[in-house]
């Protein structure tokens, strides 16, 4: 008895979701454009990291080689842009990774991924909102903040906020009332915003290029020595030139960039409001990176030729490049750019949000309330106005710094889960959808007495039997039962190979880089037994079905 009680609990936990794409019918309100979508991920990824994140890193990490820690950066990013553009062509439902997740490797897996959406869209809202609100206190002197430190200091050391942000609060709850409103209006102040900062960055990368000197890709010992002489504040110097801190500081660097560029799989939570999805969402998610990276590329490299990289103020650079080269007026076009990066960023944070949460509610792994879409609006109005409290009152009162770390953590694991998905998606058995205005229906645990092609069922179950000849042969053209198991089991054993790889590079890089024996023999063993599994992979009979986009 308990035996099948926790055999058919496990079982709960790796069901998996049916997908119906016959019916296109959607209650919420199909209106966005490709454009929407493109301004939709270039807003919520280009936030006001872009005009902190270069001067930091260059600083810190890389020097000039800045502009290739963020190319290094933009390509991995890509390829995690191209799995969720191929699952949007695939699956064009609301939920993103969660969604993603459910009708890929199991409900557990989707239940874990949808909370640590949630977690981190409600962190992301709350930080960039706090930082609006300390921005916008900069610009005017600080005066908020010294009237309530001086009135209300609740500050408790990484728990609580020096003060409570009653701007932070109003700025979280009035984007609600605007997504609450309707998802057009939310994309056209988007636009609007994001076109602003577009336009400020494109003005700072210009004036970088018109008062910059090249020769500060080139800095000796010499320089730095006349520089510390006449400033007090210089970082370090590193070895000079283009990269200052060597192979490793690129790689740091790069890494460190990667984090820029995330925010792009908002666009993947639209599928039921885009007009097209299966085209809009695949080339919304490329474009927008594409833009992101043209605009972190060309600030870093501005930043880098107006000032030596040691001198550059890691807080607020780009002023303080201004500043270096004699021009004051500029600081205040980057400050409006600054607003609208942190408008359109906020925005970005908060219109997934409650999407993600509509979805896992239709699923029932939330109160059934929060999925009920408002038939005037044609939006998820509960999910967006309890999420909109939350993050207001998490921006009005923690202190979040320790907590959007592990945000971090999060999407790593969401863009490693979608990575995954995709590739066990393509190698699973499909089946035929009845409707001619779509390409396919994924249903992944109907039994075989479901089946209705008879056709199809002959070609799956024919041979249909495990041998190791099935590791490296097919025994079908088209996917299997066995050969979907298959691919399940290669890419959960490469997953746990590449976890042993990162954690041996990152905790032994530098005596890998040394010529240590044991560690390279190691590392080699572990790159050679993931290029086994990858090639049993490729060997398996993949989907014929046709695709809008589709990576390869």
């Amino acid at each position: 008895m308990n035996c099948g009680v926790l055999s058919s609990f496990g079982k709960k936990l790796i069901r998996r979701r049916d997908l119906d794409l016959s019916n296109e019918q959607s209650s919420f309100a199909r209106c966005l454009t490709t454009l929407d979508l493109i301004a939709l991920g270039v807003g919520s990824t280009l936030g006001a990291g872009v005009y902190v994140l270069a001067g930091e890193f260059a600083k810190e990490k890389a020097g000039p080689s800045i502009v290739l820690c963020f190319l290094a950066a933009a390509l991995s990013s890509v390829l995690a842009g191209l799995c969720y553009a191929e699952f949007g062509a695939r699956v064009p439902k609301t939920g993103s990774a969660y969604l993603y997740s459910y009708v890929t490797v199991g409900e557990i897996w989707a239940f874990t991924t949808g909370w640590n959406l949630i977690l981190s869209y409600v962190l992301g809202t709350a930080s960039v909102a706090r930082a609006w609100s300390s921005n916008f206190d900069d610009i005017i002197g600080n005066h908020i903040k010294n009237f309530f430190i001086e009135r209300v200091n609740i500050k408790v050391e990484n728990v609580l906020a020096e003060y409570p942000d009653f701007f932070a609060l109003l700025l979280v709850l009035l984007l609600t009332v605007l997504l609450a409103v309707g998802v057009s209006e939310s994309a056209l102040v988007n636009k609007v915003f994001t076109a602003v900062n577009l336009l400020v960055l494109a003005f700072v990368i210009l004036s970088g290029f018109l008062k910059g000197d090249l020769k500060n890709w080139y800095l000796t010992l010499e320089d730095y020595n006349l520089t510390s002489n006449a400033s007090g504040s210089v970082g370090e110097f590193g070895s000079g030139g283009f990269a200052p801190f060597g192979f490793s500081g690129v790689a740091a660097g790069a890494a460190a960039c990667f984090y820029a560029f995330v925010g792009f799989d908002c666009i993947a939570t639209t599928g039921e409001e885009a007009k097209n999805p299966q085209r809009s969402i695949p080339i919304g998610i490329i474009v927008s990176l594409l833009v992101c990276f043209v605009a972190y590329f060309g600030v870093s490299a501005a930043l880098t030729l107006m000032m030596p990289y040691f001198l550059l103020n890691k807080d607020s650079p780009l002023p303080a490049a201004f500043g270096h080269v004699v021009w004051e007026p500029a600081r205040y076009i980057v400050s409006v750019g600054s607003l609208c990066a942190l408008s359109t960023s906020l925005l970005g944070s908060m219109f997934p949000m409650p999407r993600v949460i509509y979805a896992m509610a239709e699923d029932g792994l939330l109160f059934k309330f929060l999925a009920s879409v408002n038939k005037r609006t044609k939006t998820p109005l509960i999910a967006t106005i309890v999420s909109g409290i939350v993050s207001a009152i998490m921006a009005f009162l923690f202190e979040l710094k320790v907590l959007v770390e592990l945000m971090s953590i999060g999407t790593l694991l969401a863009y490693s889960l979608v990575a995954a998905c995709v590739v066990i998606l393509r190698y699973q058995p499909e089946r035929p959808n009845c409707s001619f205005k779509t390409t396919e229906m994924v249903k992944l645990n109907k039994e075989d007495n479901e089946k209705t092609d008879t056709d199809l069922q002959v070609t799956m179950t024919k041979n249909d039997k495990f041998s190791i000849r099935n590791l490296v042969s097919q025994s079908s053209d088209v996917p299997t039962k066995t050969s979907g198991r298959i691919v399940y089991g290669c890419v959960s054993v490469i997953s746990i190979l590449f976890i042993f790889m990162c954690v041996i590079l990152g905790q032994k890089l530098g005596d890998i880089l040394t010529g240590s024996p044991i560690w390279i023999t190691v590392l080699s063993l572990l790159s050679a037994a993931s290029a086994a599994v990858t090639f049993i992979i490729w060997k398996q009979p993949e989907s014929k079905t046709h695709l809008s986009f589709k990576v390869g």
